[in-house]
């Protein structure tokens, strides 16, 4: 797996034909030493005798020359002298090469005559100062200019480049597509699902003349194009929702940023804002919260828990690394990560360069994060936390600003200093969940002892003798026998109530009531820890009292409503303390009162003394103590009452290789230019930057603040967003022409280096490019109008002509249109809706096509044929899956879905029988087929009129007679769900035209 190569282990470069000399020796090197060095990864051990340590390469002639610490690994002409030879030998046990695993006799034969031969190897580094002369004639890294149309008489841009270059092959264009080709392509291109036989007849029949641009505009004003497009996206940088590689466990919060790239799109966010927001949200849109999710991008890929323990530095260079490659792969089509051993060998990618990207991601981790849906939301908490802020240091110019005047009266008004009579709450059970042993004393406490368990549930069960109930006390008392004298459990004396719950049995009635509180407070609150989080329903959050140990506390419930009680009635109250580690109540009192303002009993001191002094004669420091008590529990209350924030994996500060930190990140750490990619070998030290090559954009960053981690990610955002960056322009608008044409005109869409594909179009690819960053502003979908609105989209892909297939086979010129096989979703989409099935509702978690059992260490077994297709979730889009990294759905795979350890700019067309048995035969299939021929039975009292609808539903037309009379005879022998089988693995029904 490409995560775990060790960093001196370089694989061996493709090597150019044209570079090779036609003699011999260099012939001989082609054809057996390269490809030999290039299947197999050597590392040098250290060895006991000092030869050959750490640090050798051989992709290339100095690689060898200079060799590892010790030297030269080859002495060319001699065989016996040379230390590769002896190595790959395996004579000596602590010096082997490959270390594991000895090569076969004839490899190593093959190696000792190239040593014998003088070692002949064309291969050469290039200088780094030669490395940047490329910026100046290599197609890609060029200033963006706008090149002139090619002809004024072709009205659209795009028909005038490639008209312009078929004309000068003397090849004619394929003619339109049908209208009922056209609207099918034009659906799965944008929707990823088929036309309606309804849309299709419609739109065959219309004779507006801008039938066709208006449908355009209508797919992509429907969400469906947000949930088809963020595929790609999702594909492109390897999102899934699992770690991947030998700890893959689920990321269950991962799916927010699969809906937020939905809703951008659908948005259709400029492109250059898209960038930013995926890489510095929460630095360039501190308002607009809930584009956090955004920053999921960063988490996307795997990470690798197998060894987070024992080398954490190098776990976090290879989880920068994965950052790095992503980023600078997806947004400019660089591999910056082939210069982490040395400089970039194709292209001007310094070593400095790379380490510098890594010193962007150098603060942040990949974790869970906060954040608020709402921005009004993030306002409002912001606000109130100001204001418990400022209640908190008794702020007097905050505290008695006239603003907060009617919320202190009222209270005041409320809290009248009645004295509260509280009465025990006699229980007559009291259990423990967990198995503790708890006592009851002489006072009406109880006591834990015996086993301490990791969580617990207190159970206390009575009847009340009050008339009503107004309010609930819970005294957690210290104790000689609980650590630190309690009143928690824990070693530290700590305690953490989770929830505080209780309920009403009145008498003859079998159901209980739940009672409402409306606040709660306590005489002391752990910071983080406070008493309204007994309150809020999540299991994450809790009461606690730390550093306050050693002493005895209390919190009062007030109910929303006073509650009138019957004769007999019986009270329970649960304390869960569900926190684990042993954070369990030690010693704890129950009692009940019919008294109103029963919360005054929670009171600080200060405060007291203030209420007792008559409000005329009040210090101002009595008045600050009043009101600042007062806006800090209002302040607890609203953020209490606030919606839960959301949650996404995404780039952490408080995360380091799945590990949650005690607490984030202070500054970003220190990176180091590492000699050879030598984790051991650090050099000196990288300051944030991206490439230096482009002259028109700073090769480092000048920050105001370097130790802001976020100010990093923000800087390298503007370098990918900059008008002036011609490879960030090139690379989207060569990515979307690959989606639309199934080829770019750069067809390696990741790499637009030496070693990656020469447009085939670059004159048409740089005007689309500076069309798209200047006139169409990023907009996504405007791009995608231009494109589909030209003659070439819209050509047929069936058109014979020889000289065309003579001239250009390949179709690089695109004389015709590329047909193409549905895509796995597609392909699984379309039978939800043929078959009526398909439910489109948006967004939310990911839905678990599979039975899943206990695995190996973490990584759980998956079972994708014991899914039930009959189940909730299983008609949702395939968008929203659970795509589990490092187990495939074999049907999914079958049709190409990638492997979403890898970047996946492109995915492959295989052909092969397997895909044909699995589409005959897998257990989603076969459903379908069945739901399809029950769907047909219904609507259709004859076999003829079933068979002539499922042709249409399928081919969204109309059968032939021919076709109609071999259909009837399958399916009398056979069925129509076995019909339906056939028709769903026709070629017709796989392929677009």
């Amino acid at each position: 797996m490409r995560r775990r190569q060790t960093w001196n282990c370089i694989w061996i470069s493709a090597i150019s034909v044209a570079s090779l000399k036609a003699n011999e020796d260099i012939a001989f090197f082609e054809s057996k030493v390269a490809p030999l060095l290039k299947a197999n990864c050597y590392k040098c051990h250290s060895h006991e005798s000092g030869k050959m340590k750490g640090g050798l390469t051989l992709d290339s002639r100095s690689g060898w020359n200079e060799g590892g610490d010790s030297g030269p690994a080859v002495v060319p002409g001699k065989p016996e002298e040379s230390l590769l030879i002896e190595a790959i030998r395996h004579r000596d046990p602590g010096f082997k090469m490959p270390p594991k695993k000895k090569l076969a006799e004839e490899e190593i034969a093959i190696l000792t005559e190239w040593v014998s031969r003088g070692a002949p190897d064309p291969r050469t580094t290039v200088p780094e100062k030669d490395l940047r002369e490329l910026t100046n004639n290599w197609w890609s890294l060029v200033p963006l200019k706008r090149p002139p149309l090619p002809s004024a008489d072709v009205e659209h841009p795009i028909d005038a480049f490639i008209r312009a270059r078929l004309r000068a092959a003397k090849i004619s264009p394929a003619p339109p597509a049908d209208r009922r080709t056209l609207i099918r392509r034009l659906y799965l291109n944008l929707h990823g699902l088929p036309p309606t036989p309804t849309q299709v007849k419609r739109f065959v029949e219309d004779r507006n003349p801008r039938a066709y641009e208006e449908l355009v505009n209508d797919l992509l004003d429907s969400p469906l194009y947000g949930e088809r497009w963020a595929r790609h996206w999702l594909d492109t940088i390897h999102f899934a929702d699992s770690h991947g590689c030998e700890h893959d466990i689920l990321r269950p919060n991962a799916w927010r940023f699969r809906d937020y790239v939905i809703r951008r799109l659908n948005e259709d966010v400029p492109w250059d804002r898209f960038i930013r927001e995926q890489l510095a949200a929460d630095i360039l849109y501190p308002e607009e919260s809930h584009l956090r999710a955004g920053l999921g991008f960063i988490g996307a890929g795997p990470l690798e828990l197998s060894r987070a323990g024992t080398a954490p530095v190098t776990f976090d260079y290879l989880d920068r690394d994965d950052m790095v490659t992503q980023t600078m792969a997806a947004f400019v089509s660089t591999t910056a990560n082939c210069a982490r051993c040395h400089t970039h060998k194709f292209d001007p990618v310094s070593q400095e360069d790379y380490y510098s990207l890594q010193a962007v991601f150098a603060g942040v981790g990949k974790g869970d994060i906060e954040f608020d849906r709402d921005p009004r939301t993030t306002e409002k908490r912001k606000s109130l936390r100001a204001m418990k802020e400022a209640a908190a240091q008794g702020n007097q110019s905050v505290v008695l600003s006239p603003e907060y005047d009617e919320v202190v009266t009222e209270w005041l008004r409320q809290h009248d200093r009645k004295p509260v009579t509280w009465q025990p709450f006699e229980a007559g059970t009291v259990l423990s969940s967990d198995g503790a042993d708890l006592g009851r004393l002489a006072d009406g406490s109880y006591l834990a002892s015996g086993p301490r368990p990791d969580q617990d549930t207190y159970t206390v069960t009575g009847s009340l003798t009050l008339e009503k109930l107004s309010a609930i006390r819970l005294d957690v008392l210290s104790d000689e026998s609980l650590p630190m004298q309690g009143p928690g459990r824990q070693d530290n004396g700590n305690l953490h109530l989770t929830e505080f719950e209780a309920r009403l049995f009145e008498p003859g009635v079998s159901e209980s009531v739940a009672l409402k509180f409306h606040r709660a407070t306590a005489d002391w609150n752990q910071e983080g820890w406070t008493i309204l989080h007994s309150l809020d329903g999540e299991l994450k959050t809790a009461w606690g009292i730390y550093p306050k140990v050693g002493a005895s506390h209390h919190a009062v419930f007030e109910l929303a409503e006073p509650v009138t009680l019957k004769a007999d009635t019986r009270l329970v109250v649960m304390l869960r303390q569900l926190h684990g580690g042993g954070h369990l109540i030690g010693r704890f009192k129950l009692s009940v009162t019919n008294a109103p303002n029963a919360g005054a009993d929670t009171l600080p001191p200060a405060v007291s003394a203030a209420l007792n002094v008559p409000a005329g004669d009040r210090s101002t420091g009595q008045r600050v103590a009043i009101a600042s008590h007062v806006l800090q529990l209002r302040a607890e209350e609203e953020l209490q009452r606030l919606p839960p924030r959301s949650i996404c994996y995404a780039a952490s500060s408080a995360h380091s290789h799945g590990k949650k930190l005690d607490k984030p990140l202070s500054a970003p750490k220190t990176v180091h230019v590492l000699h050879r990619g030598d984790i051991e070998k650090p050099g000196k030290i990288a300051h944030p930057g991206a490439l230096a090559a482009l002259s028109a954009l700073p090769g480092r960053f000048e920050l105001s603040n370097p130790e802001e981690e976020a100010s990093r990610r923000a800087a390298l955002a503007e370098w990918l967003a900059a008008p002036e960056n011609p490879l960030t322009w090139r690379s989207i608008t060569n990515r979307i022409w690959h989606y639309h044409f199934g080829r770019g005109l750069c067809d390696t869409p990741n790499d637009f280096g030496r070693m990656g594909g020469i447009p085939s179009h670059p004159e048409l690819l740089d005007w689309l490019a500076h069309w798209f960053r200047d006139d169409a502003g990023g907009s996504l979908k405007e791009l995608h109008r231009l494109l589909l609105t030209s003659e070439t989209w819209r050509q047929a892909s069936r058109h014979e002509n020889e000289h065309a297939r003579d001239v250009d086979a390949e179709n690089r010129l695109l004389w015709r249109m590329n047909a193409r096989r549905l895509d796995a979703e597609s392909y699984r989409d379309s039978l939800l809706q043929i078959t009526g099935r398909i439910d489109l509702a948006m967004g939310g978690p990911g839905i678990e096509q599979f039975a899943k059992s206990k695995g190996p260490q973490d990584s759980p077994k998956l079972d994708y044929e014991a899914y039930d297709w009959n189940q909730p979730g299983a008609t949702r889009r395939s968008i929203y899956r659970v795509v589990w990294r490092g187990i495939a759905d074999p049907f999914m795979d079958a049709l190409d879905f990638p492997d979403m350890a890898l970047l996946s700019p492109k995915r492959g067309a295989s052909v092969s029988a397997l895909q044909a048995l699995t589409l005959f035969n897998n257990d989603f299939v076969l459903h379908h087929s069945d739901q399809l021929a029950s769907r047909l039975g219904k609507d259709h009292p004859t076999l003829s009129a079933q068979i002539q609808d499922a042709v249409f539903l399928i081919f969204l037309r109309e059968p032939t007679s021919g076709e109609l009379k071999d259909l009837t005879a399958y399916a009398r022998q056979f069925g129509i769900a076995a019909l339906a089988r056939v028709l769903f693995n026709s070629n017709e029904f796989l392929f677009i035209d």
